[in-house]
C-alpha cells in the first residue's frame, strides 16, 4: 500500500510555512519599531549647547577721541578741518598745522596748501585705530590764480579730474568748507560747499561741488560744472520703471 506516500505527497515540507510567517511577521514588528523611533525622534526637542562661532564682527567707530591732541597728538599751531575716508565715506577730522596761524590766516594758498599737507600725510595711530585713511598721495603743490581766473582759483600741481576720484573728493571737500574756498563759495553764483580748481596746464578751472552724496560715494565721479557757477548735483529719476 502506497498511502504514506501519497499523503505526504501534497504537504509542503515542514517548517516552510513557519519560517515564512516568522520571517513576515518579524519584519513587520521591526518596521513598526523603527517607526516608533523616528516619530518619538520629531518629537525630541533640541538642547541649547553653547557654540563659540568667535568674536562678533566690529564696527569701525570712526570718531577720533577728544582726548586724543586733536588728530593723534598734533598740538599747537593752526587747527585745521580735513576730509579723511572711512567706512568708504568720508568723514571729518580735526587736525592741528605745524605753521603759526598769523603765517596762514588770511592766505587762501597757505591755507589749502596746509590742508593739502595734512591730507597726504599718514593717519595717526589714533585714526587708524578708528579706521581713517586718506587716498591722496603727494606731492601736490598749491599755486595761486592765473591771470584771467575767477575769484579764489586754486591751481594744482596736477589736473583735478586725473586725481583719483576718492582723492579729488577729499580735497574739493576740504577746501570747500575752509577758508581756502571761501573766496570761491562768494563768487559762485549758487553758493555752497565748492572750490575753484585748476590744474598745471591751459585748461580753464572748473568749480567743483560737494555734495552729501559725495561724501557718502567718494569713489563717483566729483559734481564739477562751469567756474562762474556752483554745480547742481546729479539728478535722480523718479520715474516709474516700464
Amino acid at each position: 500500500m502506497r498511502h504514506g506516500k501519497a499523503t505526504t505527497a501534497g504537504r509542503a515540507p515542514l517548517g516552510t510555512g513557519l519560517g515564512t510567517g516568522l520571517g513576515t511577521g518579524l519584519g513587520t514588528v521591526l518596521a513598526a519599531a523603527l517607526g516608533a523611533v523616528l516619530l518619538a525622534g520629531c518629537g525630541i526637542r533640541t538642547t541649547s549647547v553653547p557654540v563659540d562661532a568667535g568674536a562678533a564682527p566690529t564696527r569701525v567707530p570712526c570718531s577720533v577721541p577728544e582726548d586724543s591732541g586733536n588728530g593723534g597728538g598734533r598740538t599747537g599751531g593752526l587747527p585745521l578741518r580735513v576730509y579723511l575716508v572711512c567706512g568708504a565715506q568720508l568723514e571729518a577730522v580735526d587736525r592741528r598745522s605745524p605753521l603759526p596761524e598769523e603765517k596762514v590766516a588770511g592766505d587762501p594758498v597757505r591755507t589749502a596748501q596746509a590742508l593739502l599737507t595734512q591730507l597726504e600725510s599718514e593717519p595717526s595711530d589714533e585714526e587708524r585705530q578708528a579706521g581713517f585713511g586718506t587716498a591722496v598721495k603727494g606731492p601736490l603743490v598749491v599755486s595761486p590764480a592765473r591771470k584771467g581766473d575767477p575769484a579764489g582759483t586754486l591751481r594744482l600741481s596736477r589736473q583735478p579730474e586725473d586725481l583719483p576720484p576718492t582723492a579729488l573728493a577729499q580735497i574739493v571737500c576740504t577746501f570747500g568748507e575752509s577758508a581756502a574756498g571761501e573766496s570761491a563759495r562768494a563768487g559762485g553764483t549758487a553758493g555752497g560747499d565748492s572750490v575753484v580748481l585748476g590744474g598745471p596746464g591751459p585748461y580753464e578751472p572748473r568749480r567743483y561741488v560737494c555734495t552729501g552724496e559725495l561724501k557718502e560715494r567718494p569713489e563717483s565721479a566729483v559734481p564739477s560744472g562751469p567756474a562762474g557757477s556752483a554745480p547742481r548735483p546729479p539728478a535722480t529719476s523718479s520715474a516709474p520703471a516700464a
